[in-house]
């Protein structure tokens, strides 16, 4: 679980609304954050497209324990931030994914 103070790596770019969504619910619960937009910045691309194993997918967040979400929820944001409590069908899923 991340920590409120660790800085979050946001990848985005101009032409995704759900990495703005991504962008603005962070704003909103006041969670720093380094934006890169990879829209023109192909450097920034090509970093991103290693990340993701030859993807540019774009919201791609890379938190300071080194994890990553590559398109994820609001809802699969906010459990990683600690900001809500998984409910039955993420516990399950979870239990899913260790065995």
């Amino acid at each position: 679980m991340s920590s409120h103070t660790d800085t979050i790596t946001l990848y985005t770019s101009n032409y995704c609304g759900h990495a703005r969504r991504v962008e603005q619910f962070l704003a909103d619960e006041n969670i720093p954050v380094t934006i890169i937009n990879i829209t023109d910045d192909w450097a920034a691309k090509e970093t991103l497209i290693g990340i993701n194993n030859g993807f540019a997918s774009v919201p791609t967040l890379v938190f300071a324990d080194g994890s990553k979400l590559t398109e994820p929820s609001i809802e699969e944001l906010r459990l990683k931030l600690g900001l809500e409590q998984p409910n039955w069908r993420e516990k399950i899923r979870a239990r899913l994914n260790n065995s």
